[in-house]
């Protein structure tokens, strides 16, 4: 039938059918298109709509025996599979840590320019963790708050992984028959896969702690945390002794092209399964679910039920009083919070937050720059200082193979800290029963100080192993008491000590939000390194300064950590 109108038309006819048709569609799209920045979230269901809210007062029948897993106590072996992501990260961590400076360094960026590459990802992560963070405590995609985040994330990470060891080979694939010593394209593949590497390795681990958090009960939170800690540790320790292996003399290296490739290889198949492994293992809620479940519970449940609801209602919304606002209660009495809490509050609680999450917040940045100075740079520390080797000699010279010889080495020392962490993990739970929250977390910044002061004195290798204990037992406890205490500031609705600064400090918090501000530390304190560790270096005339850095940063980290709202912890 259209073809017939269109010989009856002819090419004029059929090309006026088309424009109306065009304009017919134009007008629609100017009608309907996303406005502002929320009209885009909403479309992609990151943001809840306004017209779904109505759904809410007649909430349908929902099978909810799916989610019945989120309301217990989980096994030791279920929070180790909630926690396999993290081991995942710090896989692509250790390799990060390990050879992106000395592959920096050898397709000849100095060092100056290198710590200026680490200042990318920093730039980035700072502002764009936080959002994310308010994201995922608002979106309303059926696979949950956090996983879709994760999966997002881990998508970057892989494709850091795949760039980073061949940056090099893919810039050399571009460039083509372009002049000899012309570098661009291999410079800019590996500092594209540093950053991608650097920022999603850091940012993913904010979604996989919330995603831990929200499906646990606040009863598992502390084991939940040493368990996601101890993961993290093994996964370190697993990267930096893939990375101490000498892959050159062995079949498996030469078949992947080298050292590094063969490495960044088993990493990336490792993290692909440890990430699936954890967003494979329970059901998220759906946050228009949730909230359909707990008006449905509060108007038919016992006292006990309610109360048991009340501890989870802060995981959804923040705190108390904004879940009392969400759920409708059939009474006569006007909501505590007249207005809907909306993405840019949680914007919003970004800037403006109570004294609890600032000094938690600097006390975090402390200890990541203490622990970014070390890990960053420490093996480039033991190649140099330790062992008397130069990152620019030629290939084949013993300046050359002595630098070498202590990345690896230096790779071990890094596995010595990660299995340390592991081990610490393991007890610090039972430390913050015996002794406290406040004496376990100051301890631990202060015996990472002085180990890494004796590790500077000294420079041997021996110190290189024995005192990277010490970091161990810093990076678990920067794993666990900032979000520890987080968990525990949402689960009591209480973010001060004084019961009268309460009512002047109340606002709705997301445990999202407030997860991923505390975690975007890392990006600012590598950026403060980024721009003045080779200044250090250069002017101290040895990459000792690192390690001596790192010493007293940590004991800063510990004076504001005496200052800490700890609660009853």
């Amino acid at each position: 039938m259209v073809e017939k109108l269109h010989e009856y038309q002819g090419p004029i006819g059929i090309f006026h059918t088309w424009r109306d048709a065009l304009r017919d569609k134009w007008d629609e799209w100017k009608e309907n298109r996303p406005r502002t920045l929320l009209d885009v979230l909403q479309s992609l269901g990151l943001a809840e709509r306004p017209e779904n809210r109505s759904e809410e007062e007649h909430p349908p029948e929902v099978d909810m025996e799916q989610y019945s897993d989120i309301f217990r106590r989980k096994t030791r072996g279920e929070l180790v599979r909630i926690s396999a992501a993290v081991m995942g990260i710090e896989f692509s961590y250790a390799a990060e840590t390990t050879f992106v400076s000395p592959t920096l360094l050898n397709i000849g960026v100095t060092h100056q320019h290198m710590t200026l590459v680490w200042a990318v990802s920093p730039c980035i992560g700072f502002f764009v963790t936080p959002i994310l963070g308010s994201l995922s405590d608002r979106c309303t995609l059926p696979l949950g708050r956090r996983r879709p985040f994760l999966i997002l994330l881990a998508c970057g990470v892989f494709l850091g992984l795949i760039l980073v060891p061949n940056g090099k080979l893919f810039g050399h694939w571009v460039e083509g028959n372009s002049e000899p010593g012309n570098n661009f394209w291999a410079l800019f593949f590996t500092i594209l896969g540093t950053v991608l590497l650097d920022f999603d390795a850091d940012a993913c681990q904010s979604p996989a702690r919330a995603y831990l958090l929200d499906i646990c009960v606040p009863e598992d939170h502390a084991k939940g945390l040493s368990t996601f800690t101890i993961m993290a540790g093994l996964g370190g320790c697993i990267g930096y002794l893939l990375g101490g292996i000498d892959w050159d003399s062995l079949k498996f290296g030469e078949l992947m092209g080298g050292h590094v490739r063969a490495v960044f290889t088993l990493v990336t198949f490792l993290f692909i399964g440890c990430v699936t492994y954890t967003v494979s293992s329970f059901k998220e809620m759906p946050l228009k679910l949730l909230r359909l479940n707990q008006t449905r519970i509060l108007i038919t449940s016992t006292d006990d039920d309610c109360d048991k609801l009340t501890e989870h209602a802060t995981k959804s919304y923040g705190t108390l009083k904004d879940a009392a606002n969400e759920i409708q209660i059939d009474n006569d009495e006007p909501p505590l919070i007249p207005e809907h809490v909306t993405f840019g509050h949680y914007l919003k609680t970004i800037v403006v937050m109570p004294k609890s999450i600032k000094l938690l917040c600097l006390t975090n940045l402390f200890c990541w720059m203490a622990h970014v100075s070390y890990s960053l740079y420490f093996t480039d520390y033991v190649g140099e200082a330790v062992f008397g080797g130069d990152p620019t000699a030629l290939a084949g010279t013993e300046k050359k193979m002595l630098y070498d010889q202590g990345v690896r080495f230096g790779s071990i020392g890094m596995a010595m800290y990660s299995l340390s962490c592991a081990c610490y993990s393991s007890v610090i739970e039972r430390l913050i029963k015996r002794f406290g929250a406040r004496r376990v977390y100051v301890g631990g910044l202060l015996f990472y100080s002085t180990g890494m002061f004796l590790m500077a004195v000294t420079r041997h290798k021996f110190s290189v192993i024995f005192f990277s204990w010490s970091a161990g037992v810093m990076y678990s406890t920067m794993f666990t008491m900032p979000y520890l205490l987080i968990a525990h500031y949402h689960s009591t609705n209480t973010f001060v000590e004084n019961t009268r600064d309460q009512e002047s400090n109340d606002q709705v918090r997301g445990l999202g939000t407030d997860v991923a501000v505390v975690s975007s530390m890392v990006f600012v304190a590598q950026f403060i390194l980024s721009m003045c560790m080779g200044t250090i270096v250069s002017v101290s005339g040895t990459t000792s300064a690192v390690v001596y850095t790192a010493s007293f940063l940590a004991f800063c980290a510990s004076i504001v950590a005496t200052q800490i709202v700890y609660l009853d912890l």
